[in-house]
């Protein structure tokens, strides 16, 4: 900041005749004993000029290091300063020397500390640093091109939250085709939120020249080739969705091997996938023995996984058999909404088609970019399929038609990521309440079609409530419990159909949040909670023609966070926690004889998971285990009385919803350990998996039109559909 010299700011003058730095407040009784002057006036002086030589002053101190209090060493460079003065500016280094004076407590500090900052990294470059201590001290930043990156980075590091804005703006200023991958690749990029959203959308706007350049002709590549079985599912296929599912397998595999070799061995080959019956890829390598294995392509690529010690294997319950002729579809408005909730670890920045069923792909890998190469390749057993005799599956528009494959779409997403949610199957719809969904607890009320893939607005709750739970009783919702983000509830409101609106009714006897609720025989129950203190014991019932709560007898082990739903006629509670523990220990409660009692404990001890049943079977999902969220769930059956481990689901999801519609079991929301989530997923009973996809008959309001052989000729730029076909058949 520059200023010009001026005379301090004045707003009055003495008796004496000076008027440049002073003011006088007139009174009434004026003393002549202090030169006429009220003996309330008050002095007052604006000096615009002070901030400026007070920095100049402090400057020329640390130059001469006069009073400098503290050394940083960066690399090889020792930078002086004053520690009020830097811990000012930068947040970090004021975490630093507070953590320092609170480990000293007591001592007596050294005259000079010297504090070793990262000689390797964002503030490897001292010179950076140093221009950053400049600004510190001047309020002004001068730097060339070539100086930028580094200082961004420093001063991300060093929490300089405004210097970083600016210097943020300058590079989107500039920015181009040539240097977005570099500017992409910045160590702290992804702590700027809006920075990194603008130069993930430049990549996505002009992949088609990114590809062409130098910078990521010279990135590591990882090679993959897709199998299909015919002609119109590789036409069908679009860069979005193939690269979508590639970059969950390559993450998948990441999460099951060895995290230090995992890359290097990813690049050393050409791996061939195929789409399996659970919606995701496989390594061909891992294809069942059958006929749709025994092609030429398939053959040669098992002899060479053979030799290859590098491929990533996943661990799999069993072989999955390939997928029937299909392909997967994504609408535009999911895809785009997808991208609000970006990981920015994880995910494809851009996609190109570069020729006939051929991607590139820009992709960051767990943070580092690397780019992807993906061929869509035709398998044709020459058992059942001789080329002399097949058919062209574009023969003609009728013929086309007939051989369309099965079509998928991924499932809708909700308006925004939330966990903590009330949800339970209403009129064979998810219903999904309140929750918490970054910043507070909300009261928005949304639904889900599965018929028709999509999720609607529902009337919203009369107060905002999250880590609660909803039952469906007689055609009505009731939200009971929970918490506003401040404080626990006692509230229950009802949702009632006829007058489509919610109604408070009768509160709980105790005001509590993370309880578990469920129906059974006409009445709503309530278990355990947190009061604000513990994990309760309390239990209650609330019968709806009485409208009142009547406590029952309470849980033998208090727990908050618990997975409760109601089966055979018995309420059910799994895992929660207690006031610091994750719980392993289950108990059922007997309305008959109004008693508790423990059965076989689930098998890893979680909180905030989900607990349903389906076909006689109860299934705990998700949850937490008190250092990470959890995909792993368990089964039990009654019948057998023991806990055994269930198909994972995709994505890991504490404080998650569930519930049950037709034979599908659903998981909302929740919490991933890094966001919160907006999507669901179900497992299909018919293969015993989780997945994010529904045959096209269940979502026809959501996907858009299947493109023909006439519109689809230019697969990169469809605006129809985001698809991606499978690479076996029937």
């Amino acid at each position: 900041m520059e200023h010009n010299n001026k005379q301090a700011q004045t707003n009055g003058f003495l008796p004496n005749g000076h008027n440049n730095i002073d003011k006088v407040a007139a009174g009434k009784n004026m003393n002549p004993d202090l030169n006429g002057c009220d003996t309330g006036a008050m002095f007052v002086m604006e000096d615009e000029d002070h901030q400026t030589v007070l920095l100049n002053s402090l400057n020329m101190m640390r130059k001469s290091r006069t009073f400098c209090d503290v050394i940083l060493n960066v690399g090889n460079c020792e930078l002086h300063g004053h520690r009020a003065v830097l811990a000012s500016s930068s947040r970090f280094l004021m975490e630093m020397f507070s953590t320092d004076d609170e480990e000293k407590k007591g001592s007596q500090r050294e005259a000079i500390t010297t504090y070793a900052l990262n000689a390797t990294g964002p503030l490897s470059d001292c010179s950076a640093v140093e221009k950053l201590i400049e600004y510190t001290y001047t309020s002004r930043l001068e730097a060339n091109v070539y100086q930028v990156k580094s200082i961004f980075q420093a001063a991300c590091y060093l929490k300089m939250d405004r210097i970083a804005k600016e210097l943020a703006r300058f590079m989107l200023k500039y920015l181009n085709v040539d240097n977005c991958i570099e500017i992409r690749s910045l160590p702290c990029i992804s702590t700027n939120i809006s920075f990194i959203n603008q130069v993930n959308s430049f990549i996505s706007a002009h992949m088609k020249e990114i590809a062409e350049t130098s910078t990521f002709l010279s990135l590591p590549c990882i090679q993959i080739e897709i199998l299909s079985q015919t002609k119109q599912e590789m036409t069908l296929s679009t860069g979005d969705s193939v690269s979508q599912l590639v970059l969950d397998w390559i993450k998948r595999c990441y999460d099951e091997n060895e995290p230090a070799t995992f890359f290097n061995g990813l690049m050393e080959k050409t791996y061939m996938l195929y789409l399996a019956l659970d919606n995701i890829l496989q390594d061909c390598s891992e294809l069942p023995s059958g006929e749709l294995s025994d092609t030429e392509i398939v053959q040669d690529y098992k002899k060479l996984s053979k030799k290859t010690t590098s491929i990533p294997k996943t661990r799999r319950k069993g072989q999955i058999q390939p997928a029937k002729s299909r392909v997967l579809i994504c609408n535009r408005e999911m895809h785009e909404r997808r991208e609000s909730f970006i990981d920015s670890d994880w995910t494809i920045l851009g996609v190109t088609c570069v020729g006939e069923h051929t991607f590139s792909a820009l992709g960051s890998l767990k943070g580092q970019l690397c780019s992807l190469s993906i061929k869509l390749k035709l398998n044709i057993s020459m058992l059942s399929n001789p080329p002399s005799t097949q058919p062209s599956p574009l023969h003609s528009r009728a013929e086309s038609q007939e051989s369309l494959p099965d079509l998928y779409c991924a499932l809708a997403l909700m308006t925004s990521g939330k966990c903590a949610i009330g949800c339970a199957n209403f009129n064979n719809r998810l219903l999904v309440c309140g929750g918490y969904d970054r910043t507070e607890c909300i009261k928005n009320v949304e639904s889900y079609d599965p018929e028709q893939n999509v999720w609607e607005t529902f009337e919203p709750m009369c107060e905002a409530r999250g880590r609660f739970n909803i039952a469906v009783l007689n055609n009505k919702v009731y939200a009971v419990g929970g918490c506003n983000g401040t404080t626990e509830l006692s509230t229950v409101e009802c949702y009632d159909m006829i007058k489509r609106k919610w109604i408070p009714v009768t509160s709980l006897p105790l005001a509590r949040s993370n309880t578990g609720v469920c129906e059974l025989n006409g009445k709503i129950y309530c278990i355990g909670g947190w009061n604000g203190q513990v994990g309760i014991k309390q239990s209650d019932v609330y019968d709806p023609n009485t409208n009142k709560w009547t406590s029952i007898a309470p849980l033998q082990t208090g727990r908050n966070q618990a997975g409760v739903c109601a089966m055979n006629g018995k309420v059910y509670v799994v895992g929660g926690c207690d006031t610091w523990n994750c719980l392993n220990t289950v108990e059922c409660y007997d309305p008959e004889t109004n008693s508790w009692s423990f059965i076989k404990p689930i098998i890893t001890p979680r909180r905030g998971c989900g607990l349903a049943h389906i076909k006689g079977k109860l299934y705990v999902v998700g949850g937490s285990d008190g250092t990470q969220s959890l995909a792993t769930t368990e089964m039990y059956d009654p019948n057998e009385r023991i806990w055994i481990p269930g198909p994972n689901m995709i994505t890991p999801r504490a404080n998650v919803g569930v519930a049950v519609i037709g034979n599908r079991l659903y998981a909302v929301g929740g919490f991933s350990g890094k966001k919160f989530l907006n999507s669901i997923e179900f497992l299909d009973e018919s293969m015993d998996e989780w997945t994010r996809f529904s045959p096209r008959n269940n979502c026809s309001k959501s996907a858009s039109p299947l493109p023909t052989a006439d519109t689809v000729c230019n697969f990169n730029d469809c605006e129809f559909s985001n698809g991606f076909s499978n690479g076996v058949s029937d």
